[in-house]
């Protein structure tokens, strides 16, 4: 098994004509984040998928937050999509799957994770509000189906208690943090092995 974490980066820019974007990700760092999307509160939200994920992730973004956040939002989605992707590499001795069930206070949210190589969202989280200050809520949904097409994965999202907008976001970050967190582990009893009866994902 490939246990040098030096082969489990991978750094990409995705330009446009709406945005550039530069993502740098080590899935086996120590939840050091540089972020800078332009838009706070995800930023905020990006923070919690790099240290409850022990991922190392930086993001920059340049967009066209003059007309809406949706592109940078949804752009960096892909665009971190992609470069997870690169860094999984062949999947050798992954665990594969991965889930958890995070509280914040009132809130509570369910993350489960399936590195399968077919993209698929399921999404079932209904806020008690629309906006978070000036962060409108239906983007979180954007960045994550941008996400799961470019990284390839299966994810079902779900928050199952909540009153406070700013916790049910809180939790699915941190939630979507903890899960791939699990599904990225190396286990050495599987170090030359795809986990699939298929011999691929």
């Amino acid at each position: 098994m490939n246990t040098d974490k030096n082969m489990r980066c991978a750094r990409l820019t995705r330009t446009t004509l709406e945005t550039t974007v530069t993502v740098s990700l080590d899935l086996d760092g120590t939840g050091v984040s540089r972020l800078s999307t332009g838009v706070p509160f995800f930023d905020h939200m990006l923070d919690q998928v790099a240290r409850h994920g022990l991922m190392d992730l930086e993001v920059a973004c340049q967009g066209d937050l003059h007309i809406d956040a949706h592109h940078t939002i949804e752009d960096v989605g892909i665009t971190l999509g992609q470069t997870f992707a690169q860094a999984l590499g062949d999947k050798k001795g992954l665990v594969r799957y991965g889930h958890a069930l995070i509280p914040l206070d009132e809130a509570l949210s369910r993350v489960v994770v399936d590195l399968s190589g077919r993209p698929g969202l399921e999404y079932e989280v209904n806020y008690t509000r629309a906006r978070i200050g000036d962060f409108d809520v239906d983007l979180i949904q954007e960045f994550l189906q941008g996400f799961v097409n470019h990284a390839q994965v299966t994810l079902h999202v779900d928050n199952l208690k909540g009153r406070n907008a700013h916790h049910q976001a809180e939790t699915v970050f941190k939630a979507l943090g903890r899960a791939l967190r699990m599904a990225v582990t190396l286990d050495p009893r599987s170090a030359s092995q795809v986990p699939s009866t298929k011999g691929s994902l």
